[in-house]
């Protein structure tokens, strides 16, 4: 059973705990607008001091995506992605980044839907996930009550199951999934689906610092974070920072220019986020 200390996602965060340091965890939809981009944008991030990625797998019906992200989605699945490319993607960047990267390898999550992983198997799409190159996944309809199965081939496997805690989600029941999640606890900070917002709630604030009293494990809030002054009010409280919608749209505007622009373009907003943190 490979022990999740190796585990680039828990080393990521031990080492940011370590030099008192929190993070902003890009997300980018995998495939959108092509496979080839989605390895130069996680090669840009990198350059710029992101050590956690979070891949969206396209799924035809997400079940917590804004239009934006559902866009991307439609898109990417329009052009032909599929789970098997995205696997030969990750694997190509991991090889690529040997030389370079070494020890300081980001760590890669990847946010997918049961209905993929249960059609594959959930031992079989977790193995072929971990050998690709990705260091944890995150299933955001898979309930508690559901997740045994995927847990324990996450825990022989050496790969971290990111659990998802809501607003709406009890205090009692808030904790226990916080208990099971590896790697990280995935926040969300608003009922809903995601997409840019002004500002989180003082209420999420509130609710990520009281869990932050009661585990261990690393907090990182995602849903409607757009802003650097978002990034900084979210990480007074949690580990890192999710930001997805905001990126992918920048991403949109952007992709009909040569890549080496828009990659740069994407990379710049990501350092803007970044920069409360350093």
């Amino acid at each position: 059973m490979p022990p999740l200390g190796n585990n680039r996602l828990v080393q990521a965060f031990a080492a940011l705990h370590s030099a008192g340091r929190k993070t902003v965890v890009p997300f980018i939809t995998a495939g959108f607008p092509d496979l080839e981009t989605t390895a130069a944008l996680l090669n840009e991030f990198v350059a710029r001091g992101v050590r956690v990625c979070e891949l969206g797998i396209p799924f035809s019906d997400p079940v917590a995506d804004g239009p934006v992200i559902q866009s991307s989605y439609t898109q990417a699945l329009a052009a032909g992605v599929t789970s098997d490319a995205i696997f030969e993607t990750v694997r190509r960047f991991r090889r690529s980044g040997t030389d370079q990267r070494g020890a300081g390898e980001p760590a890669l999550v990847a946010m997918v839907s049961y209905s993929i992983v249960f059609r594959r198997g959930v031992r079989g799409y977790l193995a072929d996930a971990r050998d690709a190159g990705f260091d944890g996944v995150i299933i955001p309809d898979l309930s508690l009550e559901e997740t045994d199965p995927v847990e324990q081939a996450a825990r022989e496997l050496g790969i971290c199951n990111v659990m998802l805690v809501a607003p709406t989600t009890s205090p009692r029941r808030r904790l226990e999934i916080a208990r099971r999640s590896r790697g990280f606890i995935y926040y969300v900070s608003v009922a809903g689906i995601t997409g840019t917002r002004d500002r989180l709630p003082e209420a999420t604030i509130a609710a990520v610092a009281e869990l932050r009293r009661q585990v261990d494990t690393p907090i990182c809030v995602g849903f409607g974070i757009s802003t650097p002054e978002m990034v900084a009010e979210a990480c007074r409280v949690a580990d890192g920072a999710i930001v997805g919608s905001a990126i992918v749209k920048r991403i949109t505007e952007e992709k009909d220019k040569p890549r080496e622009r828009m990659v740069e373009e994407v990379g710049q907003f990501v350092s803007r986020l970044l920069a409360p943190l350093r």
